[in-house]
């Protein structure tokens, strides 16, 4: 075993505290990393609060990794000692199901292994990155390059290719127009990602102060949706419209600003089900679709992209210790628009 220390929610519904653990042993594919930056998902906090399911504690939260190689299994041939590493929302899967042999290993059927609040294939739990070292099987590793800034790049391996995806799978670009509701951590990459891509692309927000956060990411349009006649401006306005909001809302309101044939793409996750009308579908043959991150090709995909086009997301730096004060700003949106920790401080 491997010893490690990080911060954990001992039980549900607590603030995380320092706590000392042990690591799984490597086995000959597996890598071991020195974590150095770890982003705050919002997924972490509905983790140590049970907002979605029961949860597996102590919970070490944290699934947005950039570190560095410091040992790697005597099998393993795809990354070697002092290398780069990010790891996402998972570190292990059956790799043999129809999921995992189409890229899918977000979807394994068969023993899924995420990085935090599961359990690995012996039965342990697995604990995620706001921890000095992770164990990670070698393919769930992803490669980093090193011209990209290591903080902004952490977030990409979650809030990146949970907008990526989306934007690759429906193959939105030029010739679209799309709408972000919401300009978090997930609604800013899904901006940038879209005006990398060439659509046309308007932020739905509540809030007028972000008008001038949304141009400098590249949106060509904003519309706050408070204001009724401007929000009328836009009906029937968008063929894809990507949903980052994790707080509880209705989404009928902007089901009416998408085209005929026009998609809602869900990826913000709030914990209340969406009550939907039949005749809001109906009407104008639309879709509303889920979207979770994506497989370990296109993650990487979306790694390389973002170095191509210098692309990351931009983040606040943080001790581990002011962690409890991230969340509560994080739950105002008092972020630009990542938090990300800087794990030496641990």
């Amino acid at each position: 075993m491997i010893a490690a220390k990080g911060y954990a929610a001992l039980q549900a519904g607590t603030e995380l505290s320092p706590w000392t653990f042990e690591r799984r042993a490597l086995t000959p594919h597996d890598v071991l990393i020195e974590i150095l930056y770890c982003g705050v998902c919002h997924t972490d906090l509905h983790g140590i609060r049970n907002d979605w399911f029961p949860g597996i504690f102590p919970m070490v939260p944290g699934h947005e990794i950039v570190g560095r190689v410091i040992e790697a299994g005597e099998h393993v041939t795809k990354l070697k000692v002092g290398d780069l590493g990010g790891v996402g929302v998972m570190v292990d899967a059956c790799m043999e199901c129809e999921d995992c042999r189409n890229d899918q290993e977000q979807f394994c059927q068969v023993s899924p292994v995420q990085t935090y609040n599961s359990l690995q294939k012996d039965g342990t739990p697995a604990y995620g990155g706001y921890s000095n070292l992770i164990v990670v099987r070698e393919e769930f590793v992803h490669h980093i390059a090193d011209t990209l800034p290591l903080e902004g790049v952490a977030p990409l391996l979650c809030a990146g290719i949970t907008t990526y995806s989306p934007i690759r799978n429906w193959n939105i670009g030029k010739g679209h127009k799309v709408a972000v509701v919401g300009l978090g951590g997930l609604g800013h990459m899904a901006v940038k990602f879209a005006v990398a891509f060439g659509a046309e692309v308007t932020v739905l927000s509540t809030s007028e102060r972000k008008r001038e956060a949304a141009s400098k990411l590249g949106a060509h349009h904003f519309v706050v949706t408070t204001d009724e006649e401007q929000f009328k401006s836009v009906l029937r306005s968008f063929h894809f419209i990507i949903d980052t909001v994790a707080a509880d809302h209705d989404i009928n309101p902007y089901l009416a600003s998408l085209k005929t044939n026009g998609v809602y793409i869900n990826v913000g996750m709030p914990a209340k089900p969406w009550s939907i009308p039949s005749f809001s579908l109906a009407a104008g043959n639309k879709v509303v679709a889920g979207s979770g991150a994506g497989g370990l090709a296109q993650t990487q995909e979306m790694l390389d992209f973002c170095a191509e086009h210098n692309i990351v997301s931009d983040v606040e730096v943080i001790k581990i210790q002011d962690i409890h004060t991230a969340f509560e700003r994080l739950e105002k949106g008092d972020v630009l628009y990542r938090f990300v920790i800087d794990m030496s401080t641990l």
